[in-house]
């Protein structure tokens, strides 16, 4: 029964916390540690499926991957790689909506740990504060350098932009693909999945509107 309820869950995209699932002891292994153990296990699944690892195509897969899994594209689950983000003062006075659109997403889906690729656009208006162009970018991959569902993604990129700024005015949409819809289950190739998160004056009509218009958001998302 339990295994048919996590089918379940994992076809109907349920988020199941705003924070990623992590176990109290996550962190206790070093990233060497964890390369090393993904790598036998990899082994095993590679074996498994009859892949011959003496092959000189496949012999370093296993180590490749865990490398990859461990320092790259779950990075984000460390806290220690979060970016360090500089706060400049709003001397210029600035009280207009700042967008930064088309930030370019690649996630993987918790439950298939199959790719997401897609867009992201962020917008927030000022307080004393502003933030580096770049940093924003940079939150938005920590936090897709994980294993994610897109609706928790959407959150926590808020959430972290409200927390630096200081500022309950921010807006994210994000606009993406999931190769867990488009290459098994269903394969539908055409469909996108969008998300938003609308907090302070981006709740306000006019606001939201301009936000989206900036925006000009097209589901056409190229790989």
């Amino acid at each position: 029964m339990k295994n048919k309820v996590n089918e379940n869950i994992g076809e109907d995209h349920v988020l199941t916390s705003i924070d990623t699932p992590l176990v109290k002891d996550a962190f206790a292994k070093s990233d060497v540690e964890k390369i090393e153990i993904i790598k036998g296990h990899f082994e095993k699944i590679m074996e498994t499926l009859g892949l011959d690892l003496k092959d000189d195509s496949l012999a370093g897969s296993p180590e490749r991957v865990a490398k990859m899994y461990v320092s790259e594209i779950f990075s984000g689950l460390n806290p220690l790689n979060e970016p360090k983000v500089s706060l400049f003062e709003n001397s210029y006075k600035y009280k207009g909506m700042l967008v930064e659109k088309n930030i370019e997403l690649y996630s993987l889906c918790e439950h298939h740990f199959v790719p997401i690729v897609g867009k992201v656009h962020v917008a927030y208006f000022a307080n004393e504060n502003v933030i580096g162009l770049s940093k924003i970018n940079r939150i938005v991959q920590f936090y897709a350098k994980r294993p994610q569902v897109q609706e928790r993604l959407t959150v926590q990129i808020v959430e972290k932009l409200k927390e630096i700024l200081e500022t309950d005015n921010v807006a994210c949409v994000i606009d993406a693909k999931h190769l867990c819809v488009n290459m098994r289950g269903v394969r539908d190739t055409k469909s996108s999945t969008i998300t938003s998160r609308y907090s302070g004056v981006f709740n306000q009509n006019d606001n939201k509107a301009e936000f989206l218009k900036h925006i000009s958001l097209d589901s056409k998302i190229d790989f």
